[in-house]
């Protein structure tokens, strides 16, 4: 995985779990807040934290936010930071700025000054809950379409059969991206079409919420 540098403006709740998560994944992470608390406290994570007004464009030139290629705006509540900051990198030439929003208006007016990404956490995380408790079996919630969900699927009457012939992906429209076998504890990805399946195997199926629905395995 190549190493990137990503910059982070506010180190609140979302802020420092969102670079922090970044480090797990080996990047490196420049995070700037003006609370002197959060900074101490990401200053033993990230690769470098400082205190800051972020809404000060000099002060986001100085400490080179405007080089980063990737910046992620996180700034609470206050729409008037985070349109300044993102405004303010944009002037400074950073090439990707994702903020953090609160409402489409916000956002309408994000997209305006510059913004290349917006994001609305608290509502992905109240779909992903949604999902999760209206659909048996889901592993994840993807924002790729409508309703596009990754789901397990245990084996039953499909024992002995092999992908190959169940052709789902024709049959149903969906697609099997893993297995696992009942006694195993890892998913073999890319899954062979041509290995018969096991009673109590787990399949990882992608598909809309319709199509999966229409599937018994």
């Amino acid at each position: 995985m190549a190493r990137k540098e990503f910059g982070v403006v506010g180190l609140g709740k979302f802020g420092l779990s969102l670079a922090e998560s970044l480090m797990k994944h080996g990047q490196q992470v420049v995070g700037v807040d003006s609370d002197p608390d959060k900074v101490k406290a990401a200053s033993e994570t990230l690769t470098h934290a400082y205190q800051a007004e972020a809404v000060d464009k000099v002060a986001l030139e100085q400490l080179g936010f405007g080089e980063l290629p990737e910046v992620i705006v996180s700034t609470g509540h206050s729409m008037e930071a985070s349109i300044l900051v993102t405004l303010f990198l944009k002037e400074l030439g950073c090439r990707s700025v994702t903020v953090k929003a609160i409402s489409r208006d916000h956002e309408k007016v994000l997209r305006k000054v510059g913004a290349d990404a917006v994001i609305f956490p608290e509502r992905y995380a109240a779909e992903q809950l949604a999902a999760k408790l209206a659909v048996p079996g889901l592993i994840d919630y993807l924002p790729l379409g409508t309703n596009i969900i990754l789901k397990e699927l245990v084996v039953d009457k499909w024992s002995g059969k092999t992908l190959r012939e169940l052709d789902l992906t024709n049959n149903f429209g969906v697609q099997v991206v893993a297995v696992k076998g009942a006694e195993e504890k890892q998913f073999t990805f890319v899954p062979k079409a041509s290995a018969p399946l096991t009673k109590g195997d787990t399949l990882a199926v992608i598909g809309n919420a319709e199509s999966l629905a229409a599937v018994g395995s």
